[in-house]
Protein backbone atom coordinates (compact mmCIF):
# COMPACT_ATOMS: atom_id res chain seq x y z
CA UNK A 1 0.00 0.00 0.00
CA UNK A 2 1.48 3.42 -0.90
CA UNK A 3 2.24 5.67 2.01
CA UNK A 4 1.32 9.36 1.87
CA UNK A 5 4.34 11.28 0.56
CA UNK A 6 6.39 8.22 -0.40
CA UNK A 7 6.81 6.07 -3.49
CA UNK A 8 8.07 2.62 -2.46
CA UNK A 9 10.54 1.18 -4.98
CA UNK A 10 11.84 -2.17 -3.82
CA UNK A 11 13.62 -1.74 -0.49
CA UNK A 12 13.77 2.06 -0.90
CA UNK A 13 11.10 4.72 -0.57
CA UNK A 14 11.46 7.89 -2.58
CA UNK A 15 9.86 10.81 -0.79
CA UNK A 16 7.80 13.14 -2.94
CA UNK A 17 7.44 15.65 -0.12
CA UNK A 18 10.20 17.91 -1.53
CA UNK A 19 8.40 18.03 -4.89
CA UNK A 20 5.18 19.34 -3.35
CA UNK A 21 7.02 21.77 -1.07
CA UNK A 22 9.23 23.06 -3.91
CA UNK A 23 6.15 23.53 -6.10
CA UNK A 24 4.46 25.54 -3.34
CA UNK A 25 7.58 27.69 -2.87
CA UNK A 26 7.97 28.28 -6.62
CA UNK A 27 4.30 28.91 -7.39
CA UNK A 28 3.16 30.65 -4.21
CA UNK A 29 6.37 32.07 -2.73
CA UNK A 30 9.00 31.13 -0.19
CA UNK A 31 6.84 31.74 2.89
CA UNK A 32 4.01 29.59 1.56
CA UNK A 33 6.54 26.92 0.60
CA UNK A 34 7.87 26.95 4.16
CA UNK A 35 4.31 26.67 5.53
CA UNK A 36 3.52 23.69 3.26
CA UNK A 37 6.83 22.16 4.33
CA UNK A 38 5.84 22.67 7.96
CA UNK A 39 2.51 20.94 7.33
CA UNK A 40 4.34 17.95 5.78
CA UNK A 41 6.70 17.98 8.76
CA UNK A 42 3.81 17.86 11.23
CA UNK A 43 2.27 15.00 9.20
CA UNK A 44 5.61 13.15 9.40
CA UNK A 45 5.76 13.82 13.16
CA UNK A 46 2.20 12.58 13.80
CA UNK A 47 2.65 9.62 11.46
CA UNK A 48 5.68 8.52 13.51
CA UNK A 49 3.28 7.91 16.40
CA UNK A 50 0.19 6.55 14.65
CA UNK A 51 1.32 5.02 11.33
CA UNK A 52 5.12 4.81 11.16
CA UNK A 53 6.71 4.20 7.78
CA UNK A 54 9.50 2.13 9.33
CA UNK A 55 10.66 0.91 12.74
CA UNK A 56 13.17 3.78 12.81
CA UNK A 57 10.43 6.38 12.26
CA UNK A 58 9.08 5.72 15.76
CA UNK A 59 12.48 6.65 17.16
CA UNK A 60 13.73 9.33 14.79
CA UNK A 61 10.68 11.28 13.58
CA UNK A 62 9.12 11.69 17.02
CA UNK A 63 11.67 14.50 17.39
CA UNK A 64 10.05 17.55 15.73
CA UNK A 65 13.46 19.03 14.97
CA UNK A 66 14.12 16.03 12.73
CA UNK A 67 10.60 15.68 11.32
CA UNK A 68 9.47 19.32 10.90
CA UNK A 69 12.50 21.62 10.53
CA UNK A 70 13.98 19.97 7.39
CA UNK A 71 10.59 20.13 5.63
CA UNK A 72 10.25 23.85 6.42
CA UNK A 73 13.76 24.44 5.10
CA UNK A 74 12.91 22.68 1.82
CA UNK A 75 10.40 25.46 1.17
CA UNK A 76 12.82 28.19 2.18
CA UNK A 77 15.72 26.86 0.10
CA UNK A 78 13.63 25.98 -2.98
CA UNK A 79 11.90 29.37 -2.88
CA UNK A 80 15.10 31.38 -2.47
CA UNK A 81 16.98 29.39 -5.13
CA UNK A 82 14.11 29.79 -7.59
CA UNK A 83 13.83 33.54 -6.94
CA UNK A 84 17.58 33.93 -7.50
CA UNK A 85 17.60 31.88 -10.72
CA UNK A 86 14.26 32.55 -12.43
CA UNK A 87 15.45 35.45 -14.59
CA UNK A 88 18.86 34.00 -15.41
CA UNK A 89 17.75 31.25 -17.77
CA UNK A 90 15.71 31.44 -20.96
CA UNK A 91 13.78 28.37 -19.87
CA UNK A 92 12.09 28.50 -16.47
CA UNK A 93 12.34 24.72 -16.26
CA UNK A 94 16.04 24.98 -15.45
CA UNK A 95 15.45 27.33 -12.51
CA UNK A 96 12.59 25.12 -11.29
CA UNK A 97 14.70 21.98 -11.61
CA UNK A 98 17.69 23.45 -9.76
CA UNK A 99 15.42 24.81 -7.01
CA UNK A 100 13.74 21.40 -6.63
CA UNK A 101 17.08 19.57 -6.51
CA UNK A 102 18.37 22.00 -3.87
CA UNK A 103 15.17 21.57 -1.86
CA UNK A 104 15.36 17.80 -2.04
CA UNK A 105 19.02 17.74 -1.03
CA UNK A 106 18.22 20.14 1.84
CA UNK A 107 15.68 17.63 3.15
CA UNK A 108 18.07 14.69 2.85
CA UNK A 109 21.09 16.44 4.33
CA UNK A 110 19.16 18.00 7.22
CA UNK A 111 17.24 14.84 8.15
CA UNK A 112 20.35 12.64 8.06
CA UNK A 113 22.55 15.30 9.65
CA UNK A 114 20.09 15.78 12.50
CA UNK A 115 19.77 12.02 12.93
CA UNK A 116 23.55 11.90 13.26
CA UNK A 117 23.63 14.77 15.77
CA UNK A 118 20.75 13.56 17.94
CA UNK A 119 21.12 9.79 17.72
CA UNK A 120 24.81 9.01 17.25
CA UNK A 121 25.00 7.88 20.87
CA UNK A 122 22.18 5.40 20.22
CA UNK A 123 23.55 4.22 16.89
CA UNK A 124 24.37 0.65 17.93
CA UNK A 125 20.77 0.01 19.03
CA UNK A 126 19.04 1.98 16.25
CA UNK A 127 20.99 1.03 13.17
CA UNK A 128 22.89 -2.10 14.21
CA UNK A 129 26.11 -0.25 13.39
CA UNK A 130 28.84 1.00 15.65
CA UNK A 131 29.12 4.74 16.23
CA UNK A 132 32.22 4.98 14.03
CA UNK A 133 30.27 3.45 11.14
CA UNK A 134 27.19 5.67 11.57
CA UNK A 135 28.47 8.55 9.45
CA UNK A 136 29.51 6.30 6.53
CA UNK A 137 26.14 4.52 6.85
CA UNK A 138 24.24 7.82 6.64
CA UNK A 139 26.41 8.94 3.71
CA UNK A 140 25.46 5.67 2.02
CA UNK A 141 21.79 6.54 2.52
CA UNK A 142 22.43 9.86 0.78
CA UNK A 143 23.78 7.93 -2.20
CA UNK A 144 21.06 5.30 -2.32
CA UNK A 145 18.04 7.46 -1.43
CA UNK A 146 19.05 11.12 -1.45
CA UNK A 147 20.52 11.26 -4.94
CA UNK A 148 17.60 9.38 -6.60
CA UNK A 149 15.15 11.64 -4.73
CA UNK A 150 16.99 14.76 -5.94
CA UNK A 151 16.98 13.47 -9.53
CA UNK A 152 13.27 12.63 -9.24
CA UNK A 153 12.55 16.13 -7.88
CA UNK A 154 14.64 17.76 -10.59
CA UNK A 155 12.72 15.94 -13.32
CA UNK A 156 9.15 15.92 -11.98
CA UNK A 157 8.92 19.40 -10.45
CA UNK A 158 9.44 21.33 -13.71
CA UNK A 159 7.04 18.99 -15.53
CA UNK A 160 4.33 20.05 -13.09
CA UNK A 161 5.56 23.56 -12.28
CA UNK A 162 6.02 25.01 -15.76
CA UNK A 163 2.41 24.52 -16.91
CA UNK A 164 1.11 25.78 -13.57
CA UNK A 165 3.33 28.88 -13.78
CA UNK A 166 1.92 29.61 -17.24
CA UNK A 167 -1.62 29.42 -15.89
CA UNK A 168 -0.77 31.59 -12.88
CA UNK A 169 1.01 34.20 -15.02
CA UNK A 170 -1.85 34.21 -17.53
CA UNK A 171 -4.33 35.13 -14.79
CA UNK A 172 -2.25 37.92 -13.24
Amino acid sequence: MPILGLIPIGPLSITIIPVTVALAAILLGTVDGAIIGGVWGVITFVRAFVWPTSPLATIVFVNPVVSVLPRIMVGVVAGVVYQQLKGRFKKTGIAISVAAICGSLTNTILVLGLIYLFYKGNAPQLYQVNVKALLPYLLGVIGTNGVPEAIFSGIVTPLIGQPLLKVINKHK
